[in-house]
């Protein structure tokens, strides 16, 4: 199994959510690792196997930062909403919010 790891930083102009992280993070650049495995067909493809995010430590924390698993297209949303006017972006990420809850309801 051949496994490849690219690393890139995203920035976002304002604070943003993710299902998979406590809480509203700050803006600013954040570190994003994405690791896939090669898949053996006739057209060279991957699969993504996890993309991690890298935090800084909380307040208080004796850590200095955090790794966290991500979904991928979730933070793809989140960098697109951070790119639109501010209020479209906030309805579209309530929205969000509100179905996975819904969804962890079920």
């Amino acid at each position: 199994m051949t496994i490849r790891t690219t690393t890139k930083t995203v920035t976002f102009a304002r604070s943003f959510f993710l299902s998979g992280i406590e809480g509203r993070q700050p803006p600013g650049a954040y570190e994003v690792e994405t690791n896939e495995e090669l898949l053996q067909t006739l057209i060279p493809s991957y699969r993504t196997l996890s993309t991690l995010i890298r935090l800084p430590a909380r307040l208080g924390s004796a850590a200095l930062n955090r790794v966290v698993d991500i979904d991928s297209a979730e933070m793809t949303a989140a960098l697109a909403r951070d790119a639109k006017p501010e209020a479209t972006a906030l309805r579209e990420e309530e929205a969000e919010r509100q179905k996975a809850y819904s969804d962890r309801r079920e």
